[in-house]
């Protein structure tokens, strides 16, 4: 883990500002700021502890189970329901930020499209 704070944790601290949509203890949820749907919304624990969808699993699954809850709450809130929710892992997959988080989107998606 780098010793500087992700681009996540400033944001959980309000140094870096978002368009916050949900917040609680442990998770907070914002907007991407380069939405690949027309819903596209991040779920962060806001612990860097965890820089992989699998570390999350292996350390804390409560914590993963909630942000699968908050999720679908927000596919539930901005979206018809109906929602893609995607974890990249490793930079070959797209991670860019390693602090793990979840893409949830939603909004017109079809079979075979990845978000546009």
């Amino acid at each position: 883990m780098s010793d500087s704070p992700s681009i996540f944790s400033r944001i959980v601290s309000r140094e870096i500002p978002a368009e916050i949509v949900y917040e609680n203890d442990a998770v907070i949820a914002f907007r991407d700021i380069a939405p690949q749907a027309p819903v596209h919304l991040l779920v962060v624990p806001k612990t860097e502890e965890y820089r992989t969808v699998t570390e999350l699993a292996a350390g804390d699954p409560q914590l993963l189970a909630q942000l699968v809850a908050v999720a679908q709450a927000l596919a539930d809130e901005h979206a018809d329901g109906d929602y893609r929710l995607i974890f990249n892992t490793g930079a070959g997959a797209g991670q860019t930020v390693f602090h793990v988080h979840a893409h949830v989107l939603a909004g017109g998606l079809t079979e075979g499209t990845l978000g546009h």
